[in-house]
């Protein structure tokens, strides 16, 4: 289940970066105003939209991801050095058994 979720969670941090990376920044109309490349790639509207809808839900899915992750990881026991009970100490060794009297041989 674990590495399911963390599969999940790697794919959706790869997807994120690559769906910010593919949207315009903010200054991408003013390099086209001086003879820069038009960018109809997603059509007359632009990618702005679609872009914005993929972007948000697949942040919704990184989130979710994030937020199991940690519970799961909350949820194990803490391994402290004060919450490490000590074994008994033995107070003498152990006793070796007596060893048995042989039968008796005819």
């Amino acid at each position: 289940m674990t590495t399911a979720v963390i599969i999940v969670h790697i794919l959706a941090c790869v997807g994120l970066i690559l769906v910010v990376l593919l949207q315009a920044g903010k200054g991408a109309s003013v390099g086209a105003a001086f003879g820069g490349s038009s960018q109809t790639v997603f059509g007359g509207a632009g990618a702005t939209p679609f872009l914005a809808k993929v972007t948000t839900a697949v942040a919704v899915i990184f989130m979710i991801t994030s937020l199991g992750l940690a519970m799961y990881s909350g949820s194990s026991k803490p391994s402290s050095v004060m919450d490490v009970e000590t074994p008994p100490a033995q107070s003498a060794p152990a006793q070796t058994p007596a060893p048995a009297a042989p039968a008796d041989q005819k």
